[in-house]
């Protein structure tokens, strides 16, 4: 697994695509950031998180689009198959890359709160807001759970076809479909519906985090939901070892 994590890591960076994700995702947040706090005088970063899961979703895709359908294309995923290295062993250093890169983002996005340690705001009282990092750090640490599910389930429509272009557009609308659930909820009559679909939504349990309140439910959503899709790739290549 280690080797594959390696190979992978040096891939990113041996290509365009890994340089292409962090510009993109660093400059996107940065100025996502510097709109939402900055511009809109204000000393909370709660709608910064809200725009940042929009951004995961444009931005996974791009990371995730090769992990296997370039592997498909080139046929380089023969050498994987006929390898001595476990199936599982080597989907798990391919995620476990991806998300090291996504986590990469993550850290170096967090510079953006040193400024804000000393940005306050005066209110129309007269009284002055600092910033909640209680509420900033669970948000933080639920953008990385959603990107967690974000990273296995764009993986694992990478391993389902060798051309890319078609992975980042069918994880785009995917992740897109999981994001807007919430929005579609308020449109619907039935409890029982709207239920099951706020059961699916990664919104309405991301929610609960940007108000510093850990949900031990949620983490265990999106762990399973990242098991869950890991564990499907898996499915899919140990089919593709004894096709």
């Amino acid at each position: 697994m280690l080797a594959v994590f390696k190979r992978e890591m040096r891939s990113y960076f041996t290509t365009a695509t890994g340089y292409i994700f962090l510009a993109v995702s660093l400059a996107l947040l940065g100025a996502m950031f510097g709109v939402t706090t900055f511009l809109q005088a204000t000393s909370e970063a709660g709608t910064y998180f809200l725009f940042m899961l929009a951004i995961l979703v444009i931005i996974l895709p791009i990371l995730t689009m090769k992990t296997f359908s370039e592997e498909r294309r080139t046929k380089t995923d023969q050498l994987l198959l006929t390898a001595p290295v476990p199936v599982t062993k080597m989907v798990l250093g391919k995620y476990l890359a991806a998300f090291a890169m996504f986590m990469i983002v993550v850290l170096l996005s967090m510079l953006n709160y040193i400024p804000l340690s000393a940005y306050a705001v005066e209110d129309a009282y007269g009284s002055t807001s600092s910033p909640n990092f209680v509420m900033i750090l669970g948000s933080t640490f639920a953008i990385i759970l959603v990107g967690m599910c974000f990273i296995a389930i764009g993986m694992f429509i990478s391993s389902l076809t060798e051309n890319q272009f078609a992975a980042i557009v069918i994880t785009l609308g995917v992740l897109a479909a999981l994001l807007c659930i919430s929005i579609f909820n308020s449109f619907i009559s039935s409890s029982a519906v709207r239920a099951i679909l706020d059961w699916f939504s990664v919104y309405s349990r991301f929610y609960n985090f940007t108000y510093g309140l850990f949900d031990f439910g949620a983490l265990i959503y999106y762990i399973s939901v990242a098991g869950v899709f890991v564990f499907l790739t898996i499915r899919v290549f140990i089919a593709r070892r004894f096709r």
